[in-house]
């Protein structure tokens, strides 16, 4: 059985490639969290979420499977 919750391999391949469609994707599934971790005070800051956003692709684009 597969967990929902979990992003499809083939899905992360793709990002690590550069597809633009399979990192929306992964931002997609982690907007809740971003929004979580941009809270200050009760409300979300716009700032500290564009800039995790930013990382995760970094991220993304930097990661090698060959490790």
């Amino acid at each position: 059985m597969r967990n929902k919750k979990l992003i499809p391999f083939e899905v992360i391949e793709k990002a690590v490639a550069g597809e633009p469609e399979a990192v929306d994707t992964v931002l997609q599934h982690y907007t809740a969290h971003i929004k979580y971790l941009s809270m200050y005070k009760g409300h979300i800051s716009d700032d500290t979420q564009d800039r995790l956003k930013m990382k995760l692709v970094e991220t993304i684009l930097k990661f090698r499977f060959d490790r």
